[in-house]
């Protein structure tokens, strides 16, 4: 709350009055999570993937990852900038260690992108 005063009259009386000082609380940005196909990373694998890192049902999962395979790229996930550069790298290191190419980026989610 902040205060102000005010002079009323030529009494020189004083009043004080609190006004409120609103704050709005914006969402943070969120960022989406793409999964871009390749030639070498198995469907199995990036269904693994959906799976355990970003935690979608198998039969999301595999959803998601048809869309990919025939779209070229797909939404992993939807989260604040911090949640989403950990799955990236997340994804990055279980594509590495299972020596696949998968390519896994983070991009803003746009307002007329959400479901």
């Amino acid at each position: 709350m902040s205060q102000r005063r005010e002079r009323e009259g030529s009494t020189g009386t004083v009043v004080v009055r609190q006004t409120k000082t609103e704050k709005k609380l914006a969402r943070p940005q969120l960022y989406k999570v793409m999964l871009h196909n390749d030639d070498y990373t198995t469907k199995e694998f990036v269904v693994e993937i959906l799976q355990g890192i970003f935690g979608h049902p198998e039969v999301e999962a595999t959803a998601i990852m048809l869309h990919i395979h025939n779209h070229g790229i797909g939404v992993a996930g939807i989260y604040p900038y911090e949640v989403a550069e950990t799955k990236v790298g997340e994804t990055l290191r279980a594509a590495e260690q299972a020596e696949f190419p998968l390519l896994c980026t983070l991009e803003p989610e746009e307002l007329g992108d959400a479901p």
